[in-house]
C-alpha cells in the first residue's frame, strides 16, 4: 500500500552537481510538507553523490540511490519503484519548482478525482530566459508533438499499469514517449496556468544536443514504440513525416503534383496539338524518373 497523499519526488542525476543544491532547496521550500525525495545518481563522475548525501543527512525525507550509468529512463523507473508515495512527481536534477507546486498540484488532483495528470506552465532560466511557450494539451495535437514537460503529478497506481519510461529513448524525448504510453484520448489532463516550474537551459543540455542531432531517429522510435496510436491516426502520417524531414516530403509532393499534371496533359486532347505542348513535360518526366 502506498502512503496516502504522500508525493514521491523522483530526481535522476547525471553530472549535475553544480545545480543539484538549487533543485533540492526548491523541494525543501515546498509549502506542502508530505513528500519524500528520491535522488538517483545515474553513474555521475562529478560531485553529485556528495551533494545528494549532504541533503540525506539534513533530512530523512531524502533517499539516495546509486546505479551505473544506464540513462534517465532507467533511473526514473528505479526511483519510482523504490518510492512509497500515492503520487509521483518526476523532477530533473537541474530544474526548480516553485514553493507552491506540490500544494497547487495535489489540491487540484484530489478535488477533481477524474484528473489523471497535472502540470504547470514553464519558465526558462539559465542560458535562455522567459516563458517556455508550449501549447495547451489536446490529445489529437499531442500525439504529433509533446506539450507536457516531465515534471507533472500523477498517481503511483496509474504508473504501475504501464511498463514505465522506455530505456530505448536514452537520447531524448523519453518524457513524450512515456506520456504516449500513460495517456489515452479519454484521460483528463490539467495545466495550471502559472509558471510553477523553472526549466534550466544549458548550452550542453541533453535537450539542445542529443535530441536535436538525432531527431529523425527519435521520432521514428516514437512511432515504433506506439504502433497502435500511429496506425489509428494513419491519415496524419504525412504531417508526421513533414516533422521528420520537411525537405524530403516537399520534394515528394512536388514530384507527385508534377506527375499528376503530366498525366492529365497526356490524357487531354491538347496532347495532339503539337510537340511544343509536350516538351516541358518530357523534361519533368525525366526529373520524376530520377
Amino acid at each position: 500500500m502506498y502512503t496516502p497523499n504522500l508525493i514521491s519526488i523522483i530526481v535522476p542525476c547525471y553530472n549535475v552537481g553544480e545545480y543539484l543544491s538549487e533543485t533540492l532547496d526548491s523541494v525543501i521550500s515546498q509549502t506542502y510538507s508530505k513528500w519524500e525525495c528520491i535522488i538517483i545518481n545515474d553513474g555521475s563522475t562529478d560531485n553529485t553523490e556528495i551533494i545528494a548525501k549532504e541533503y540525506c543527512n539534513k533530512s530523512n525525507k531524502f533517499k539516495y540511490i546509486y546505479q551505473d550509468n544506464a540513462g534517465v529512463s532507467v533511473a526514473r523507473n528505479k526511483g519510482i519503484k523504490e518510492s512509497i508515495g500515492e503520487y509521483i512527481l518526476p523532477l530533473d536534477g537541474d530544474d526548480i519548482i516553485d514553493n507552491s507546486f506540490l500544494d497547487k498540484s495535489i489540491n487540484y488532483i484530489i478535488k477533481y478525482k477524474e484528473t489523471k495528470l497535472v502540470y504547470s506552465k514553464v519558465e526558462m532560466f539559465g542560458a535562455e530566459q522567459g516563458e517556455f511557450c508550449i501549447p495547451e494539451y489536446n490529445y489529437n495535437n499531442f500525439i504529433w508533438g509533446n506539450c507536457i514537460v516531465v515534471t507533472a503529478l500523477f498517481k503511483h497506481s496509474d504508473f504501475d499499469k504501464t511498463p514505465g519510461f522506455n530505456p530505448n529513448m536514452r537520447e531524448g524525448l523519453e518524457d513524450w514517449d512515456f506520456w504516449l504510453t500513460f495517456l489515452s484520448p479519454e484521460d483528463i489532463v490539467h495545466r495550471i496556468n502559472e509558471p510553477l516550474l523553472k526549466y534550466r537551459i544549458r548550452n550542453s543540455s541533453r535537450t539542445r544536443t542529443s535530441a536535436s542531432e538525432h531527431e529523425k531517429e527519435l521520432l521514428i522510435k516514437i512511432c515504433e514504440n506506439h504502433p497502435d496510436i500511429y496506425k489509428k491516426y494513419a491519415k496524419k502520417i504525412l504531417l508526421f513525416k513533414s516533422i521528420i524531414d520537411q525537405k524530403e516530403l516537399a520534394l515528394e509532393k512536388l514530384k507527385y503534383k508534377l506527375s499528376m499534371d503530366y498525366i492529365e496533359i497526356l490524357n487531354s486532347t491538347n496532347y495532339r496539338l503539337g510537340k511544343y505542348l509536350l516538351s516541358p513535360f518530357r523534361f519533368i518526366h525525366k526529373i520524376i524518373k530520377k
